[in-house]
């Protein structure tokens, strides 16, 4: 029985501009100033706290961007997020085939949660790997073992489907097959230089991996 492990931003969740928009709100309210958007593009696939972490200049600033972050980001989320054409469609079908399906997102449960909430995807992933379930967030392999463990899954039968090269590292450290997206923030150079083992140029090309 195959494996397939999704990440959930830039992967099934079209909600680039949102973390975006939350990032550039989040930087004005405590560093009183922007950072271009290639600058967080780049960390996205990765932990919030990482992210921010770099831009604070004290714990307890982080810890406040945190709170200002994830306040603003559930506000405008149901408004600004959505699905990628197809992607609901195929995760629905590889469910009702009984493939084992789970979540591997950097983001933190609640968020998580709500996301696949908008895409009415809930049931689909019982099971979830999140920022707050890990020590060590992607491009870290902890995040995909544990997903494989918790499925009772081998590497050899799992794909690891993801936007980022951060994903793509996550899943060749882990030993499982990496697949990347064409649809998501990161130009296909970009995400070249990770060496993926397949590429997806639509949703439903799954199917024939």
């Amino acid at each position: 029985m195959r494996t397939y492990l999704f990440d959930l931003d830039g992967t099934l969740l079209d909600s680039i501009a949102l973390i975006l928009t939350s990032f550039h709100h989040t930087s004005r309210v405590h560093l009183e100033r922007e950072l271009p958007d290639s600058y967080w593009l780049e960390g996205t696939g990765t932990p919030l706290r990482d992210q921010l972490a770099k831009v604070a200049r004290s714990k307890e600033e982080l810890s406040a961007m945190l709170d200002t972050y994830v306040a603003y980001n559930l506000s405008r989320h149901d408004e600004m997020a959505t699905s990628y054409p197809g992607v609901v469609e195929v995760v629905r079908t590889l469910h009702a085939r009984r493939a084992k399906l789970a979540l591997v997102t950097s983001k933190m449960s609640t968020g998580a949660a709500r996301g696949l909430r908008l895409l009415g995807l809930e049931e689909e992933f019982s099971v979830r790997v999140c920022a707050d379930d890990v020590e060590r967030g992607k491009p870290d392999p902890e995040p995909v073992l544990m997903a494989l463990d918790a499925l009772g899954s081998s590497p050899e039968e799992a794909f690891f489907i993801g936007d980022s090269h951060h994903d793509i590292e996550a899943g060749r450290r882990a030993g499982v097959t990496t697949v990347a997206v064409s649809w998501g923030p990161f130009s296909r150079e970009k995400l070249s230089a990770a060496n993926p083992d397949h590429w997806l140029e639509e949703p439903h090309g799954i199917f024939e991996l």
